[in-house]
C-alpha cells in the first residue's frame, strides 16, 4: 500500500490505493459496530425473562388442565402389564393444592386400608399391619410405571424450571417442547421434557429422565373428557423406555371438588381417613 508524501485529510483520501486501514477508519467501524450490538445484547436481556415467563405460563395451564387448582377427590384405576402378565390397582386421591395428597388403596381387597400420605416433598406409607408410618421417596414404583410421585405431587410447576426449548409440529397441530428441570433431588423425576399444544395448552406427551439423564419412561395424556368440571386427560399411558412392552394404564373417573381440612393431611389422622 502506498502512502501520499503528504498528509492528506481522511475524507481526501484516494480508494483506489487500497483499503483505508487509518485510525479514523477503524474507530468509525468500531462504532458503529457497538451501534449495532448495544441495541441486541439490550433486546435479548429483555426477551430472556419473557421466554422464562412464557414457560412458567404454559407449565402452569397445563397443571390447571390435567387437575383442578382446588381441593378434589379422584379415583383412579392403573392397569400394568409387565412380564409377569397384568397387575391391577385402584386407588382413592385427596388433594388439595400441590402439597397435601393422601392415596388410598381401593383395589385389591388384599391391600386396602394401605394410604400414603405426601405433605410437601415428604411421603410416608400407612400399613394396617405396622404401628407407625414408613417414609418413602416419591421416585419409589407404586405400582407397574407408577411412581409414588406421579400421583401423589399432580403438578409440575412447584417441582421443576421450565425452559421453552422450540415449537414442533404433530399430526398438523404446534406443540410448545417445554424442559423441566427438577428443584432438587427430591422430586420425583431429575428431568422431563415436556410436550403441550400450543392452542389450547393441553399436554400431549412427556418423557421422564434419571438422575443420569437415562430416558426411564413416557407418558401419552389423552381420551379428554369433562371431568371435574372442564375437559381434562382422563387416560395416560406410561410406557418403561429400558423393558419394551411393559406399561401403566391410568384412567381416571369420578373427579370431584371437595372441601379437605389440613388436619386430614397428618400422621396422626391417617386412620381417621375415610
Amino acid at each position: 500500500m502506498k502512502f501520499p508524501k503528504t498528509a492528506v485529510p481522511i475524507s481526501e483520501a484516494d480508494p483506489s490505493q487500497g483499503p483505508d486501514r487509518s485510525p479514523a477508519f477503524v474507530y468509525r467501524c468500531l462504532k458503529s459496530v457497538f451501534k449495532t450490538l448495544i441495541p441486541l445484547a439490550t433486546a435479548i436481556l429483555i426477551v430472556s425473562p419473557a421466554i422464562a415467563q412464557d414457560a412458567a405460563s404454559i407449565l402452569e395451564k397445563a397443571d390447571a388442565i390435567r387437575f383442578p387448582r382446588e381441593a378434589f377427590q379422584v379415583e383412579v384405576s392403573v392397569t400394568s402389564t409387565t412380564s409377569n402378565g397384568d397387575e391391577y390397582r385402584k386407588f382413592r386421591i385427596l388433594s388439595k393444592g400441590n402439597e397435601n395428597t393422601i392415596i388410598q388403596t381401593v383395589e385389591p381387597a388384599s391391600e386396602r386400608g394401605q394410604i400414603l400420605l405426601m405433605r410437601s416433598r415428604d411421603l410416608w406409607v400407612f400399613l394396617p399391619t405396622v404401628s407407625q408410618p414408613v417414609r418413602l421417596s416419591l421416585a419409589q414404583r407404586l405400582t407397574g410405571q407408577v411412581a409414588n410421585g406421579d400421583l401423589a405431587r399432580a403438578n409440575f410447576s412447584g417441582d421443576y424450571t421450565p425452559k421453552l426449548l422450540r415449537t414442533e409440529q404433530i399430526d398438523g397441530a404446534s406443540y410448545h417442547v417445554l424442559e423441566l428441570t427438577a428443584v432438587d433431588r427430591g422430586v420425583t423425576y431429575s428431568r422431563v421434557i415436556y410436550w403441550v399444544q400450543a392452542s389450547n395448552g393441553a399436554p400431549h406427551k412427556a418423557e421422564f429422565y434419571s438422575l443420569s439423564d437415562k430416558l426411564l419412561k413416557t407418558c401419552v395424556y389423552d381420551q379428554y373428557k369433562t371431568l371435574g368440571g372442564r375437559l381434562r386427560p382422563t387416560r395416560l399411558i406410561m410406557q418403561d423406555a429400558l423393558k419394551q412392552g411393559e406399561q401403566s394404564v391410568l384412567e381416571y373417573d369420578a373427579m370431584r371438588l371437595r372441601e379437605l381440612p389440613d388436619k386430614i393431611f397428618t400422621k396422626e389422622y391417617l386412620k381417621k381417613v375415610e
